[in-house]
């Protein structure tokens, strides 16, 4: 028996809105950061506007993750399209290790020839709009993301989180830098922007392979568990072979149902098909749960002789 629950339309139009909001909102954060560098031939400034040139990079990809996502399973592609939000964490993750690669790049080679800047307190300010825009919707990203179980959505969010941080530690050394005159603060600051972003692209990579390889989830387990014990329980069943695993936006749910050997066809499929529900339901997200019905008293004898699970 499979039951299956899927997103509602007005779930995956909100996920839609909020991915091409982030999009909108980067093209304008870049135009900024863009200005911002010309004007002031800030280290600092160019490694804020080179995380926005990623994450612009990264959401297109992400939207584009996003519509697949949703595509229905098809010949090619039995079990869906989900998985695709697990690549796009992954690219999103590489991009920003790019990014921060050429930021170091960049910033020592102020370090060694020399630093020049001007009109820094427009500069800063500039900057300083830009991360209060991206903090407000990073929030939104992330608490979106995870209350639709969406990675995609969660990932981006992160990232633009990541900007909003990056841009407040360039304010930061923009902010010494004019307090004491000493122009390496630029590139040192960008330094360690870098390196924080760095951090951020190497946790995304891991979700990512995470994913990929089906990696277990307490979290879900232990949700997973609390419904089966409760609706078994109820019912004077047991259970076991249970199996999970997040493809994207969706928990797989497998277990085996043990019945005592007089209960009749008609109503182990009945009692299967309402836990079934109950877990498709019960755990927040979409879902497909796959059941397989035993009986409990002959188990042992039937898998014996090499007919294993």
């Amino acid at each position: 028996m499979i039951m299956q629950t899927t997103p509602s339309g007005a779930a995956r139009r909100e996920q839609l809105f909020a991915i091409r909001l982030s999009l909108v909102t980067g093209l304008l954060m870049l135009a900024g950061k863009w200005y911002a560098y010309g004007i002031t031939g800030s280290a600092a400034i160019l490694s804020d506007a080179a995380e926005s040139v990623v994450h612009i990079a990264a959401v297109a990809f992400a939207a584009f993750s996003l519509w697949l996502s949703y595509r229905p399973a098809d010949p090619s592609h039995p079990y869906g399209h989900d998985k695709i939000s697990y690549f796009s964490a992954g690219t999103e993750g590489v991009l920003i290790i790019l990014a921060a690669a050429f930021i170091i790049d960049e910033a020592v080679g102020k370090l060694t020839g020399g630093v020049v800047l001007e009109n820094l307190d427009t500069g800063a300010l500039l900057v300083l709009a830009a991360s209060l825009i991206n903090l407000v919707l990073g929030l939104s990203l992330v608490r979106r993301g995870k209350e639709h179980r969406s990675l995609i959505l969660e990932a981006n969010g992160r990232h633009v989180l990541t900007d909003s941080w990056t841009s407040f530690g360039v304010v930061a050394g923009l902010g010494l830098t004019l307090l004491t005159g000493w122009l390496l603060f630029d590139p040192i600051v960008a330094i360690l922007v870098a390196l924080n972003i760095l951090w951020s692209g190497g946790k995304l990579v891991r979700q990512s392979v995470g994913g990929l390889m089906d990696e277990g989830d307490p979290a879900l387990e232990k949700l997973v568990r609390e419904v089966l014990d409760g609706e078994t329980a109820r019912r004077g069943l047991q259970y076991h072979q249970l199996r999970y695993r997040r493809s994207g936006t969706t928990a797989w749910v497998e277990y085996h149902l043990l019945f005592p050997s007089q209960t009749t066809l008609e109503e182990a499929h009945r009692a299967g098909t309402e836990i079934e529900l109950a877990l498709a339901t019960g755990l927040g997200m979409p879902a497909q749960v796959m059941t397989h019905l035993e009986p409990a008293d002959d188990h042992d004898r039937v898998h014996s002789g090499g007919l294993e699970h």
